[in-house]
């Protein structure tokens, strides 16, 4: 009897420890949603009922409509040299963005509970009260922020109001910001003694082939005097324990609970094998266990070393990066991990391997999903500091914030291997202020003491100014925007002896859009508001890829660069941005709004991609008009030389050669003359054999729609996407690159119908509906799975063609 009293007394401690472990969940769906101020709407009594059912995240701007007016900014842009205020459209992608906006949800949780919710993003000036009463305070809307909301729960843990009001103001972006919770929330219980969020912080001290040490610290809130025991095991990629340990230490005056390990053989973290560990600790208070914490890490090493470069575990390399804004183009702000997958799946076939997050912190799963697709990162929390560029931009806040928003920021994210830089701002007025090195030096003691193991940079596009003031000299590592001619001079006054391109080339093109004659441009403009695929255009502060792609090749100080951009992004709209209305999407893209590759997307394969070679000809052959005219033939490739054939006729070799940046990264045919038919380019090896060819036709009257699929099968989980490449072509399946008709998607089944764009920049047409115009004879369509298994099917109807049709299947 005895022995089963203890039984039973141990099943129930074992129940009532279970309960007052961690649990964690999303808010996401049956959130009211309302756009306007009304009174009272924190009220647990306020009824919602008339307002809109939405899930989270959601974007509630991205709809539309699109219009001159929603963003009408009379700037000076200073950081591209203007002196003088001009009005500028489409800033911030002529989508209504302004105002204010309330949600509102309701969720249980286990009576006697500590609680906090965590919001990855708010956009803007977020305040969060719970049944009733304000909570917390948080104005920058890229940044994730937990808050305490025990206070404030119902006694027994049902029905609990959490209502949120968001606000944008007036000029408070450069680019197109969205607006609402277009990130996750998150609801976590724990019992009073736990780890708070983004407790932990592992380094790893020693790294080789051989071993690793891994430094393990955890914050633990609430312990009181007690003895604290923490059991952690580490895990490798398959779930396998590679290594445990159990200590007991008493945590007092702040300090956290520190645990160290040996790692054996260790699997390094790189781009090329991204692979990934678990540190799962259990936390016992006097013998009983209150929480069970897991953090996810990887073992490498990262050094900058003056003359010769960065080096990951060991090895020279370059950064071979992009910039990237937060919108994911039709989608608009709402973060989705399968088009960010996307995204990246782009880029790491082009060759990429480094993303800097621009100018603003990430969302959450784009840092898990470099972490584990093989990404480097260099995140940058601010585009302002105490000085203005935005009438109602962050400076208003950064003196009371700033140092908020980096702790959060680098205690968010300082476990994430993928991460290998801070940057502390992008392109600050503060940078030519006398005292601005005082405030760089602020932001980056704040690095140094929260994040010691990784260095800090900054944007810097006035070289003068920093070279001369003091604030290039003072940090870590000097990134400089453009400017890439006086790189040499920067490494030569400075003392890291190490310069990085920050932010380089800012190219300008519309996919499948060729201008004639073919000659380098700044600023060049058009009656269409589009800039030449031929990749020979770029802004006034700016240059072309060839010059960044030379400066790293050459120069072993000279440690990469990040380009602006992966992806366009919705606003800026260079050099359209004065009274170019209706263009609203920028076109420094690499690839555009549409997530389809631009021609220069193959200008970057052919240096960056060493697993696969690349053969790219531009631009198409489909001229009615330019018979007998010369008509450029680029071809973009890793060979070292090329032939060019037309309807035959070899039009001769090129090989490149160092007589200019372009001949280095091009074999270009500048005299090559328009004639219906055939182009054909033929690549040769070092050995000179024959080793590759592409082939251009001239296109003839549109025939059918063809849909081309980025996956077969998708997940049943009402968020996975599938991307649909939209096609209009020939009965021989040439694309008409001038087809711009509009075409209907419908979808039925298993999938719905999500958005589409056609990576027009200056396309009105509205993201959400199920209908668009092509564009250069092509557009991407989304559609988003439901919560059910079967087959999803996706038809695309115009008028005077044969319909495209394709099945896919959504399953668990």
């Amino acid at each position: 009897m005895r022995i089963l009293r203890w039984c039973l007394l141990f099943v129930l401690m074992t129940n009532c420890l279970q309960a007052q472990d961690r649990k964690e969940f999303l808010l996401e769906k049956n959130w009211q949603f309302t756009q306007g101020d009304p009174s009272g709407a924190m009220g647990t009594a306020f009824d919602d009922k008339n307002w809109k059912t939405v899930s989270v995240p959601h974007d509630w701007a991205i709809y539309g409509p699109f219009d001159r007016s929603n963003d009408l900014q009379e700037v000076a842009v200073k950081q591209n040299g203007e002196t003088a205020a001009s009005t500028k459209t489409g800033r911030t992608g002529g989508l209504p963005y302004v105002g204010i906006g309330w949600y509102r949800n309701h969720f249980d949780v286990p009576a006697g509970t500590t609680v906090s919710l965590l919001f990855d993003g708010a956009m803007s000036e977020a305040r969060v009260y719970v049944n009733g009463k304000e909570a917390c305070f948080w104005p920058n809307g890229y940044n994730s922020f937990s808050v305490d909301v025990t206070p404030y729960l119902n006694a027994d843990g049902k029905n609990n109001l959490v209502a949120v009001r968001l606000e944008n103001k007036p000029q408070s972006s450069r680019w197109y910001s969205g607006a609402g919770l277009y990130r996750n929330v998150h609801v976590i219980t724990t019992g009073r003694a736990h780890v708070p969020v983004w407790g932990t912080y592992i380094t790893t001290p020693f790294v080789s082939d051989a071993y690793a040490a891994v430094n393990l610290k955890t914050s633990i809130d609430n312990t009181g005097d007690a003895d604290v025991k923490v059991i952690t095991e580490i895990l490798d990629a398959k779930g396998v324990r590679v290594v445990s340990k159990e200590n007991v230490q008493k945590v007092t005056h702040g300090k956290p609970f520190e645990q160290n390990f040996i790692v054996n053989q260790p699997a390094l973290w790189s781009p090329e094998s991204p692979d990934l560990y678990t540190a799962r600790s259990v936390i016992y208070i006097n013998g009983v266990q209150t929480d069970t914490y897991t953090t996810r890490f990887g073992i490498r090493d990262i050094r900058f070393i003056a003359d010769k470069g960065f080096f990951l575990n060991g090895k020279l390399r370059k950064f071979q990066g992009v910039c990237n804004h937060h919108d994911l183009g039709p989608l608009g702000a709402a973060v989705n991990t399968a088009a960010l997958r996307y995204q990246l799946t782009l880029l790491k076939e082009m060759g990429c391997d480094a993303i800097r997050t621009s100018h603003n912190m990430p969302a959450p799963e784009l840092v898990t999903l470099c972490n584990e697709m093989g990404f480097m990162m260099m995140i940058e929390p601010f585009d302002e500091w105490d000085i203005a560029k935005c009438e109602n931009g962050y400076h208003r806040f950064f003196a009371e914030w700033a140092e908020k928003d980096m702790v959060n920021m680098l205690r968010h994210y300082r476990n994430d291997p993928s991460v290998v830089l801070w940057s502390i701002g992008n392109e600050v007025p503060t940078q030519c202020s006398p005292d601005g090195y005082k405030v760089a030096s602020f932001l980056q003691d704040i690095c140094h003491r929260e994040d010691p193991t990784r260095p800090v940079t900054c944007g810097m596009d006035q070289v003068s100014c920093v070279l001369s003031n003091g604030f290039a000299a003072m940090l870590d590592l000097p990134g400089f925007n453009y400017r890439v001619h006086r790189y040499g001079e920067a490494y030569g006054k400075l003392p890291q002896n190490l310069v990085l391109g920050t932010e380089t080339s800012s190219t300008v093109s519309s996919r499948s859009v060729y201008k004639f004659p073919v000659v380098r441009k700044a600023d060049a403009k058009y009656t269409d508001h589009q800039s030449s695929s031929y990749d020979f255009e770029y802004c006034s502060w700016s240059n072309l890829p060839d010059e960044d792609l030379a400066m790293a090749e050459d120069n072993e100080w000279s440690i990469g660069q990040f380009v602006w951009t992966g992806f366009d992004y919705l606003g800026e709209p260079s050099p359209y941005d004065v009274e170019g209305w209706p263009n609203h999407s920028s076109m420094f893209g690499i690839i555009d709004l549409a997530s389809i590759p631009k021609d220069r997307y193959y200008l970057y394969r052919s240096v960056w991609n060493k697993k696969s070679p690349t053969l790219h000809v531009l631009p198409h052959w489909t001229w009615p008009g330019r018979e007998g005219q010369e008509t450029p033939v680029f071809a973009y490739s890793s060979y070292p030389s090329a032939e060019l054939f037309i309807n035959g006729k070899s039009y001769g070799k090129r090989f490149k050669n160092d007589s200019s940046t372009q001949n280095r990264y091009r074999l270009m045919w500048m005299n090559a003359v328009y004639e219906p038919g055939e182009v054909k380019v033929v690549a040769y090896d070092e050995k000179g054999k024959a080793a590759a060819e592409q082939v251009v036709r001239t296109a003839g009257k549109a025939h059918h729609i063809v849909l081309e699929t980025n996956k077969e099968v998708v997940t049943a989980d009402g968020k996975d996407l599938v991307y649909i490449r939209v096609k209009i072509v020939d009965k021989d399946g040439n694309v008409c690159p001038a087809d711009q008709r509009l075409v209907s998607i419908s979808v039925s089944g298993a999938g719905t119908y999500r958005a589409a764009a056609n990576g027009d920049p200056t396309s009105l047409d509205l993201f959400h509906l199920p209908r668009m115009h092509a564009f250069n004879g092509e557009f991407t369509a989304i559609v988003q799975s439901k919560e059910q298994a079967g087959n999803i099917t996706i038809e695309a109807l115009a008028r005077g063609l044969a319909a495209g049709k394709v099945v896919l299947k959504s399953g668990f």
